[in-house]
């Protein structure tokens, strides 16, 4: 799913209107129609709505919903603003179609006292602004989102929450934004849901399709991407009735110190668990009995030091490499990483202390072989690249960061951002708060190596990785809940994450 810029959206509104054909109007009430069926789904049972439309076609979006609200059975208050310059064609269009019922009462604000607080039990639906908002509001209008923010109800935006930005909203001082509990995008994400720092003022959001053309809308290279499931049933490879173990490659894992195991441990039985055909952990000696145990499917290479990796195995046996779960950061573990960079040209997936070394020796970076993924969160990426402003200049650095060193890099974290050589980012959409817990970064990173150790290229590797990864966690804290989840509950329902793709 693209996720498209203002004025990318308002040309597709455009070519749409005009190659359909269909009228501006028209296009308004299937928007509409799509904004209704969700809110009943919301709220089933005819509740007391309050509106606040704007003079834009926001607000004709808005006025149109509250018609069509009326229609079956549910109080509206529809209150218009009023800055003085009258409504849209289409805006006003819908102030003409509304019906004369008793449970309909439209009023007029243009100034504060005509502001009120809805008694508790009513929904309040923001439709003053829309996504092309370029400063920020001031006036009537910002102490009107003022007013609307101070009541307790519960509140949906339509398109976006009124006041913020749909791309970037660095220079917005985030004043005057609607906080809203949900957020119904009309025909695509905006960027600045993906935003962390945007989360108290978005909600959770959906997407409405509104019938833009579908030809136009595949001709638009968009800000980026969401990860949704009908783009990873593409990725997925299939399998064919006389594939053997070979055709799914063998991987290396160089992970584990003395105390830190477990990491070791978590990563190999998700590489497994992912589909992976052959799986070697060069560990410590003293992994030995552990690892057979917990994970008799995997192959052991031992270190010549009992408590930590020390010495690089040949690398000739296999088709992809991971590197960093628990594995130290300590002169050895740096000389070791020094080695494979120096020797390997195979898939890499680099995480934790690989991470950790690569920030301490930042001249390591150019020896990474071409898509080396690396999957760093907010701490690492930090020690890795350094602070900044937000996460959206985050994410625009990160871009050239990784066209200029040819990486892959997976920032992990809600919307966890992959961000490619070309500078796409592809942004993930499931997971859960529950997965922020020990050992579950271990877990991707074992996700990514058997997907590349499968031949998956890294681009895909690092998407269907992050999808699994999310959907895993989703299907274990439905049975378990997010405050109970742990890392190996997320490797256990890796199967069942790819019987939902299929």
């Amino acid at each position: 799913m693209k996720i498209l810029n203002t004025d990318q959206v308002r040309k597709a509104d455009a070519y749409t209107i005009q190659n359909e054909p269909i009228r501006s109007l028209d296009l308004m009430e299937r928007a509409a129609i799509q904004l209704f069926h969700e809110f009943t789904r919301l709220y089933p049972n005819p509740r007391k709505v309050v509106v606040y439309a704007g003079p834009g076609n926001n607000g004709g979006d808005g006025i149109a919903l509250s018609r069509m609200l009326a229609e079956n059975n549910y109080p509206v208050d529809l209150n218009i603003l009023d800055l003085g310059n009258g409504l849209s064609s289409d805006a006003e269009d819908n102030v003409r179609r509304l019906p004369e019922v008793a449970w309909l009462k439209t009023y007029m604000i243009k100034d504060d006292e005509e502001m009120y607080f809805p008694d508790a039990e009513y929904i309040i639906v923001d439709a003053l602004f829309g996504s092309g908002l370029t400063r920020p509001l001031s006036g009537v209008p910002a102490r009107l989102v003022h007013h609307i923010n101070n009541c307790s109800n519960d509140l949906l935006a339509i398109d976006i929450p009124s006041g913020l930005f749909g791309d970037d909203n660095t220079n917005n001082p985030m004043t005057a934004v609607i906080r809203a509990n949900n957020t119904l995008s009309l025909h695509c994400p905006k960027l600045a849901f993906m935003m962390p720092e945007n989360e108290e003022f978005v909600g959770d959001w959906k997407v409405l399709p509104i019938g833009l053309d579908d030809d136009y809308n595949n001709s638009l290279h968009g800000l980026g991407y969401v990860i949704d499931l009908n783009h990873v049933r593409k990725i997925l490879i299939k399998r064919n009735k006389f594939d053997h173990k070979g055709h799914f490659g063998h991987a290396l894992l160089l992970a584990g110190t003395a105390g830190k195991l477990g990491a070791a441990a978590l990563a190999a039985k998700a590489s497994l668990r992912s589909g992976l055909g052959l799986l070697t952990c060069h560990v410590p000696e003293i992994a030995l009995p552990i690892l057979q145990s917990i994970v008799p499917e995997a192959m052991l290479s031992l270190d010549a030091d009992i408590n930590e990796c020390s010495v690089l195995p040949d690398l000739t046996p296999y088709s992809a490499v991971g590197v960093g779960p628990g594995i130290g950061i300590r002169q050895k573990q740096v000389d070791l990483l020094t080695t494979l960079l120096g020797k390997g040209n195979e898939p890499m997936v680099l995480d934790a202390d690989a991470l950790n070394i690569l920030a301490a020796n930042p001249d390591l970076i150019a020896k990474l072989p071409p898509k080396t993924v690396l999957t760093p969160h907010l701490g690492e990426y930090k020690r890795l690249f350094g602070e900044d402003d937000s996460h959206f200049s985050r994410l625009q650095r990160l871009k050239k960061i990784c066209h200029k060193h040819n990486l892959i890099v997976v920032l992990k974290g809600a919307h966890t951002a992959v961000v490619m050589p070309n500078q796409d980012i592809w942004f993930n959409n499931n997971g859960n708060p529950g997965m922020a817990t020990a050992g579950s970064g271990d877990v991707l990173t074992g996700i990514v190596l058997s997907l590349l150790a499968q031949k998956y290229p890294p681009e895909e590797a690092a998407i269907l990785a992050v999808y699994l990864h999310g959907a895993a966690g989703d299907i274990a804290a439905q049975s378990i809940g997010e405050e109970s989840l742990l890392a190996s509950d997320i490797v256990e329902k890796i199967g069942q994450a790819f019987i939902e793709i299929h």
